[in-house]
């Protein structure tokens, strides 16, 4: 299991740990990054993720350098990591995947989540350009939306995306990928992994990709974990940074599932951006 592992990166994880044994590959089949389970010599369990071409776990160092505090315990101890070698090692968090357990329908996990959530979205100060940016980002990718959405739906992305106002926003520390997924349940706690999309954005960021999947069928998910997180969109300029969020993470969902071959997810990316071009809106109440 360690095949995927270069030279340099087995001789960075031999100099920091010593000896190891491979306890399992948690590695996903759709991502360029090895994640193994590893046991050292005298007991401990750690989890090293490694890729030569991954951008994602210098993103990991980079959330952990930024400072994540308030969460210990619930998040990966960050123990060893080597951006220019696409290398980190953390302490292995214990707990089930909540994605596809009978917690992933429980309001208390979204509720704990929510908290989890506020402790993580640190401010990181104000950005005025922003949304310029990530109205540009997401125009430059919108052409390979062709043959993927109807006609109409491709214009009316366009036209949204060429309307953008632009003001100044708060940032955050974002997760990238706050779902079920990258939680886990242990003996009642919630916890959070895979920073591999974590970056200063605005709070709203983390909310969407929830919103489309189980707020969407289950109200009393949503408000738990508002309940938790103790946040809303509340003003114009929210709701305009909501909406541009919407859109971005709907056509990317589009663009990303068809490049890997992922049908299924591919049509729900292209519900989520037929729901957000309908008036897709944020929990308000």
């Amino acid at each position: 299991m360690t095949d995927a592992i270069s030279s340099r990166q087995l001789e960075l994880l031999t100099s920091w740990l010593g000896h190891f044994t491979v306890i399992q590959d948690h590695s996903w089949p759709l991502q360029d990054t090895t994640v193994l389970q590893l046991e050292t010599e005298d007991g401990r369990h750690v989890t090293v993720k490694a890729s030569l071409t991954s951008h994602h776990i210098r993103r990991e160092i980079k959330a952990y350098a930024r400072g994540l505090p308030g969460l210990r315990g619930r998040i990966p101890d960050l123990l060893h990591s080597a951006p220019d070698a696409g290398l980190l090692v953390t302490g292995f968090l214990p707990g089930t995947l909540v994605a596809g357990t009978a917690a992933e329908h429980e309001s208390d996990t979204y509720y704990q989540a929510g908290k989890l959530l506020a402790l993580l979205h640190r401010p990181a100060g104000t950005s005025a350009s922003y949304l310029r940016s990530m109205a540009l980002r997401t125009s430059a990718i919108i052409e390979r939306l062709d043959g993927l959405v109807t006609a109409p739906v491709l214009r009316r992305v366009a036209e949204e995306l060429a309307a953008v106002e632009v003001y100044p926003v708060e940032l955050v520390t974002t997760h990238g990928d706050f779902q079920p997924r990258n939680w886990l349940y242990d003996d009642g706690a919630v916890k959070v992994i895979d920073f591999g999309r974590a970056d200063l954005r605005p709070w709203v960021h983390d909310v969407v990709r929830l919103s489309h999947q189980q707020f969407r069928t289950n109200p009393e998910l949503e408000a738990a974990f508002h309940h938790g997180f103790g946040r809303l969109v509340r003003t114009p300029e929210e709701a305009g940074v909501w909406r541009l969020e919407n859109l971005n993470q709907a056509v990317g969902t589009v663009v990303w599932a068809h490049q890997v071959g992922d049908q299924a997810f591919e049509q729900q990316g292209v519900l989520m951006l037929e729901r957000v071009l309908e008036g897709f809106e944020p929990f308000a109440s």
